[in-house]
Parts: C-alpha cells; structure tokens; sequence
C-alpha cells in the first residue's frame, strides 16, 4: 500500500488499503473497495486529499510504520471530547486523555519507527483533533531520541495532544496559546507544564514566536518539541509538503527557531522517505520504498523496472534524485 494524491486516483488499478470515514467518524466506504466517482467527488467536497491505497507496485507494503486506524481514531475521540468539553467549559475528560497518552506511549516505546498518518486523508472536521494526536506522536518519539523518562513523556503528550484547545474559545491566531493555557492550567490532575506547552508551542529561539515574543531559555523545551512538531507535521497535512522537503525545512531552522538537539534527534527519528514513497533515482531508474531498516534516511527500495530490492543504507553509491 501507498499513500497518493486524491487526484491520482485510478479506478482501474486501485483499490482502497485503509477505510474512508466521514465527518462524524462513520465509516463511508471499508478497505479492499475501488472508488465510485461519485465517492470519490464526495471526499473531495469533504476536503480528503490523500488516500491509502493498494496497487501493482505497492503491492507488499504494510504501512507497519504507521499507527493503526482505529487506535488513531479512539485518540483522535479522546481529543475531540476535550474540544467539546472546553468550548462548553465543563471539566476536561482527564481519564480519558490520560488513558490515551499510555497508549501512545506504549506504541513509541515498542516500536522502531512510528509516523502519523497525514491529516490529509481525513474529513476536513476530523482534521484539528488528528493533528494533536500527530503531534503528540512525532513528539514523543523526540522526547524518547533525547532520553526522556516516562512521567516527562506523559507531561509532554498531554500538552502536544491539547496543544490547540484554546482554538475552541478564540478565533485569534495569536491568542490561541495563551487560551489553551488558560484552560489547561484549571485542571489540577495535569501538570502545569502541560499547561505551558499550549502556552508556549509558537515561541521561537530568536523570539519571533508568539504570543510573548519568549526567545532561547525562557522557553520551555516541551514547547519547542511541540513547536517543531506542530510545523512539521502543518507542512506535510496542510500544505501538502512532501516528508524530505519538510525536514530539509525543518533543517534550516536549527538554531533559529528551534535547538540543535531538538532538530537532530527529530531529523535522525523521522524518516525523509516513508514506505510507499515512489522514488527516481540519479540512474533514472524509478523505485518504490518498502521499508525503513537500518537507517532512517536511507531506506529500503524496490526498482520497479526489476522488482530487485535494495538497501539504499548498504549502497551509498546509489542516491535517490526526487519523488515522482
């Protein structure tokens, strides 16, 4: 399986690898189905623009990297209930919240490699609680690059997950943060540092952030994992960014809006080319990746022309040129 644009779509060779859901998370057409027209004209009027699908050349591909559907979808519930009880202002579902960060945490502490599905792939109403729960992933998985103990884990997931909740009582940009920390900080079962990732998420290290302008160690480095992850994980859903421009972007911000060893132990975690990814190489040979092995920047490729697969980490001398 694969991840393309919606617009790619061929309903003469594919056929859907993951479950297409609506608005209110009910399921609109299950797995292994080709896509109607007319279905798929009414993912495109939902604002899905990515799909997961199953071909000829991604025949294989298991996608394992990537957190299963439906324990998304029940962190993604966990996240929405929140939303919901905040713009009502009701106490939080703190248990709920809770008992979906030790999922996440299990699942990074087991696994290898762990990307987010894009939003992208979700109704345009689903998107805002997919993303905290990106977030919270690629998040942790910095935190676990950087040595982090479980209860700073919990504290930082907590934070990442609700990270935008202030969303639900401004419309304001710029006063989202302050918000989020607002409503965050009432809730005594929470660390307060939770609290200050809200907070503080869109604060740079050259202090162009906002909403205070914070710059270098006033910030919070929760926040900063959370900030890097957040615009991260904006390029690849929002804007629709392919994984290694969007780490090449993250890159160049190392030590400007973000520390070093936040953007190295991102870059060393996330991969540039996730599994599915169509590839050509510089002997204009065109390739699939399969998997990430041994190194996350140099994975696993099968050359389409001769389906010989290739650990690109054991031949350096063969170099991917762009996606196609």
């Amino acid at each position: 399986m694969r991840l393309i644009p919606i617009n790619q779509y061929d309903e003469r060779s594919m056929v859907l690898a993951q479950p297409i859901f609506d608005s209110k998370r009910r399921l609109l057409l299950g797995a292994n189905h080709s896509i109607h027209p007319k279905y798929l004209e009414r993912m495109v009027q939902m604002g899905i623009s990515t799909l997961v699908v199953e071909d000829a050349i991604s025949k294989g591909i298991t996608l394992e990297e990537m957190l299963d559907m439906p324990a998304w979808m029940d962190v993604m519930e966990s996240v929405h209930l929140a939303y919901e009880a905040a713009a009502s202002m009701k106490p939080l579902p703190i248990p709920m919240i809770l008992k979906s960060v030790a999922e996440l945490l299990a699942e990074v502490q087991r696994r290898p490699v762990l990307l987010p599905m894009p939003t992208s792939t979700l109704a345009e109403e689903l998107r805002p609680y997919a993303h905290g729960v990106n977030v919270a992933l690629l998040s942790l998985q910095i935190a676990k690059a950087l040595g982090y103990n479980q209860l700073k884990m919990k504290d930082l997931a907590v934070g990442c997950l609700l990270h935008d909740i202030g969303k639900v009582v401004t419309s304001e940009e710029k006063e989202h943060p302050e918000a989020g920390f607002s409503i965050l900080r009432k809730e005594r079962e929470l660390s307060l540092l939770s609290g200050h990732i809200a907070y503080q998420h869109h604060e740079r290290l050259d202090g162009t952030g906002y909403p205070r302008g914070l710059s270098q160690k006033q910030i919070h480095e929760y926040a900063l994992i959370c900030g890097l992850s957040d615009y991260y994980e904006n390029l690849i859903s929002n804007l629709n960014i392919p994984p290694h421009e969007a780490l090449e972007m993250i890159m160049a911000q190392n030590e400007v809006a973000f520390p070093m060893a936040i953007v190295n132990a991102f870059v060393q975690n996330i991969p540039s080319y996730p599994p599915g990814t169509k590839v050509r190489l510089y002997t204009g040979e065109e390739a699939i990746v399969i998997k990430i092995s041994s190194h996350m920047q140099r994975p696993v490729i099968r050359i389409l022309s001769t389906q010989k697969e290739i650990s690109l980490a054991e031949n350096p001398s063969i170099v991917i040129a762009n996606v196609c």
